[in-house]
Formats: structure tokens, sequence, C-alpha cells
């Protein structure tokens, strides 16, 4: 974890830092998953809260969870407090994910933070559309989506996320990658996209803080206006309907 990044957000007077998809363990790092896991509640996590106790800021890190026995792509958040406020595991795999992790098997994952509802999930996962929607008929205002999305993808940072955020009707924080690592080229492009497409941030390829305000209020707002989620027809929605 960067201490001195930290120490910029807390002066600039932030809340709650989001770092990419397995920022504390490295993502492409293969078999060294199985060396560098560990519990929810281990050293990773020891260390993370005490930068979270010096700088005052939430902190949402993604690492390597073992537990119990099986590996996991997971997220947690941490309070200015250094508690524990929510523990996530990537439910959807991508590519060789699949060789290295377990599917995480609870679906909404969700915390408070100064009366904000936020959700998590973890890259692959923003690429369904069901777990967005999931989260906003859960009551997640803001969703966090830490990720390592790699080139030639970059169109998911730059159309499909701005999409999620409209068809659900909530904010949402796309937290990349960058560089280069053990062959995988990260496209950058973190951002944070208000319910009607507003585009709040947006980074480039290269490491950097982008500092960005929510106001909760605006979700009620732009649903009143972008009545998707109220128009849908649920009647016809049937979870195991035939034709």
């Amino acid at each position: 974890m960067d201490r001195v990044r930290h120490l910029q957000a807390a002066d600039a007077g932030c809340r709650i830092v989001v770092t990419p998809e397995m920022s504390v363990t490295g993502y492409n790092i293969g078999a060294a998953v199985a060396e560098r896991a560990e519990p929810a509640d281990g050293p990773i996590f020891q260390a993370v809260r005490e930068i979270a106790r010096d700088t005052g800021i939430a902190i949402v890190y993604g690492y390597a969870e073992m537990a119990p026995g099986k590996p996991y792509n997971s997220v947690q958040v941490v309070d200015s407090t250094g508690q524990s406020l929510a523990n996530y595991r990537k439910t959807h795999l991508y590519g060789f994910d699949r060789d290295l992790f377990t599917p995480g098997e609870q679906w909404i994952t969700q915390f408070e933070l100064d009366g904000v509802t936020c959700g998590l999930l973890i890259c692959y996962d923003i690429e369904f559309p069901e777990n967005a929607r999931a989260h906003a008929d859960a009551g997640t205002q803001w969703l966090v989506v830490p990720t390592g999305l790699m080139e030639p993808w970059s169109f998911v940072a730059t159309h499909i996320v701005p999409a999620r955020a409209y068809e659900s009707q909530l904010f949402l924080s796309y937290v990349n990658r960058t560089g280069v690592e053990n062959g995988l080229e990260y496209c950058g492009l973190s951002c944070t996209i208000a319910p009607d497409t507003t585009e709040l941030s947006r980074g480039g390829k290269a490491e950097q803080l982008l500092i960005t305000h929510i106001d909760p209020a605006a979700v009620a707002v732009s649903r009143a206006i972008n009545t998707h989620l109220s128009d849908r027809r649920r009647d016809l929605y049937q979870e195991n309907q035939t034709r």
C-alpha cells in the first residue's frame, strides 16, 4: 500500500480510498497466489488497518484471500478506525482466474459509509448486467469495482461501465491497475460515473490519484428522471419461465 498516496487523499479531505484488484498482492502472479494468499484478518489486514488509522480514511483494497484452505480473489473495506466493514469474494472468474481461485458464493456485499449504501464487485463481475442490477435492487447507491482490466478490452472502462451506471441508476467507481505485470498491459482508465452517465473523474494509463465527490441525493433525483428501474415489467421476468 502506498502510504504517501493515502496521506495525499487525507489532506484533500477524502473519506475513502479505493485501490485496484489484488492491489496488495499483485494480480497476474500465477502459482504465487498460494504463497501470498492469507486470511482476511492476516498480516495484510493488520498493515492496512494501521494506514487507515494513521490517515483517518477508509481503504478498499484487493488481495488474495485464503479461507479455509481455498484461495479467493477478494476485496476488503477497512474504516478509518481500522475495523473491517466488508469482505467480498469475486463471484465471476475470468480466464486464468478459474485455475487459481474459488468463486465466491455471496452475491451482494454492501457496507455503509457516511450514510451512503455502498456495494462491492470485482472486475469481470461488472461485465454481467445482472450483478449491477441486483445491487440497485438491494439499495446500493455507490458501486465500488476494483479491477485489473488489460488491453485490448479498454472498451469495458469507456463503454460498459457508463452503461452499467445508467441502466442501474447508481454511482459506479471502476478502479483499474496500470502498467505492465508479467506480460499483462493494464488499461488504466479508472473512472467514477454518475447515474446520469456524467463522468465525474477519468484517469489515463498512468498511476494517479483521482479525487471525486459523490452526492447520494443525486441517485434519487436521477431515478425520478430516468425511470428504467421502476418501468421494468417484473411480471414478465420470471426466473425459470419456459416458453
